[in-house]
């Protein structure tokens, strides 16, 4: 059946609906008769077919809805919207939405959600707003809430739940076990349980199945181990990530600068982490900064400007070093026809070059910077002769001018040399000074191979045919 297509109401028991196409997007039939069911308030239907879904569908769901319809359905699932969902969401439909609920409304919702998930929805919304939203949460839960707040955004502070098991180091198995068994606010998953002292200083940590295996009577503090891997509250959580693949980590403790245990990072906020800064490193690559599907023109417009501005000033960087030679490309129209692949060479090689993903990862270091850079430029001068040899058979025959080819392969050495280089050169030093290759090498590399491509290549047929 054609996924356009009106399907049959499903059934009133019916509540696994498969709601992606071939494509992965949400299916418009769906969506047409989620719409339908918005206009008509078939509260019954909303709540079964809708309410029932999973947190990441409703998430895709909303953000496939057209702007009036989301409101509308929150409004009308009531208690049954999964305000989880809203994690799911950008930030721009996240807020349309929460700043079409009362604060009470979203202070009652928030006491049900995880604390990471709390402050994610909270972290965006005006002073005011959280301020009154939190002041209606219970003490201990306003306390922990603040507290993560209060670090600064895409940290580890920020990111953990402070939702934890902690028990004191002379307790035994049988005790922490029992503990576990009657307390029921523990949360609802959970893969080690940390020891503490009396002042919450964090000792060490215990596996669940560490737990498992021992006897009632063993003590905390002779099976546990210590915490070696502890992340500091401040740390940035893209460097979190990295510890947690460096070492395989399930979940790890979060302390302050005291050492006092403050939450915990799991790995799925480090999937999350993973995810969001791929997509933000590819977005700077392209000079798009933090962009949301949901932006409007204006704002899209104003976020690539900066960028652009950027590039048009490098452009004519390029094109001033081609008018330096137009006397000489007046006299051999050829060269203007050949000029663009030199530099589309060299740009795709330095493409390929570029160290941002190295430098991100940690992966290169003053230790081993020296052999990368021999390696990229050994690569840059097997590939340019390579090159060389068939652009340079391709337009000799292609102008009858063996002189010409020899220029044009000798121009596209020079050239690929230069990119190996200047990929791994220009993010080095822009990471040096502080500033983010992600976001300005594209920019600058691309400029050094256009500037070198055009100026060997005319500069080399200006002197070796005598052009003027």
């Amino acid at each position: 059946m054609d996924e356009t297509e009106t399907l049959p109401p499903p059934a009133d028991d019916e509540r696994d609906v498969d709601i992606y196409g071939e494509d992965g997007a949400v299916r418009s039939s769906y969506l047409a008769r989620v719409g339908a069911a918005i206009a008509d308030r078939d509260v019954l239907f909303l709540r079964s077919h809708v309410g029932k879904l999973h947190q990441s569908e409703l998430g895709h769901v909303l953000e496939a809805l057209q702007s009036e319809q989301r409101a509308a359905l929150v409004e009308l699932l009531g208690d049954e919207f999964d305000f989880a969902a809203l994690t799911e969401v950008d930030e721009a439909v996240r807020l349309e939405i929460v700043d079409a609920m009362p604060n009470q409304q979203i202070a009652e919702a928030v006491q049900d959600l995880d604390s990471d998930d709390a402050v994610y929805i909270l972290e965006d919304l005006d002073q005011e707003d959280r301020d009154e939203i939190l002041a209606q949460l219970p003490f201990t839960e306003r306390v922990r809430l603040r507290r993560s707040l209060g670090y600064p955004e895409e940290t580890a502070g920020r990111r953990m739940q402070t939702e934890f098991v902690a028990v004191p180091p002379f307790w035994t198995v049988g005790q922490t076990i029992d503990y576990m068994r009657n307390n029921a606010d523990l949360p609802e998953s959970f893969s080690q349980i940390f020891v503490i002292d009396p002042m919450f200083r964090l000792l060490g940590a215990i596996d669940l199945d560490r737990i498992l295996r021992a006897g009632r009577d063993s003590k905390i503090d002779e099976i546990m181990h210590e915490t070696r891997h502890a992340i500091p509250a401040t740390m940035d959580q893209e460097e979190a990530a990295q510890i947690f693949e460096q070492y395989d980590l399930l979940s790890a403790a979060v302390v302050d600068e005291n050492e006092r245990l403050v939450g915990v990072l799991t790995i799925e906020n480090i999937v999350d982490v993973i995810q969001e800064e791929a997509e933000e490193d590819i977005m700077r690559l392209g000079g798009v900064g933090d962009e949301e599907l949901s932006d409007s023109v204006l704002s899209t417009s104003r976020s690539r400007t900066p960028w652009l501005v950027v590039n048009l000033f490098t452009a004519f960087l390029s094109a001033s070093i081609i008018g330096l030679f137009d006397g000489t490309i007046q006299q051999m129209v050829a060269l203007a026809v050949l000029m663009p692949i030199v530099a589309s060479m060299g740009g795709n090689a330095a493409t390929q070059t570029m160290t941002v993903r190295a430098l991100a990862t940690r992966d290169m270091d003053i230790y081993n910077a020296g052999r990368i850079i021999r390696r990229e430029a050994s690569v840059g001068l097997i590939n340019g002769m390579v090159f060389a040899v068939l652009i340079g058979m391709v337009a000799g025959f292609w102008f009858h001018n063996a002189e010409l080819g020899g220029i044009i392969a000798s121009a596209m050495i020079i050239n690929m040399m230069a990119a190996a280089l200047g990929g791994i050169l220009i993010p080095l030093l822009l990471d040096k000074f502080g500033a983010d290759p992600a976001i300005s090498s594209a920019v600058f590399v691309t400029t050094v191979t256009d500037v070198v491509g055009f100026f060997s290549f005319l500069g080399l047929a200006t002197w070796w045919f005598g052009l003027a």
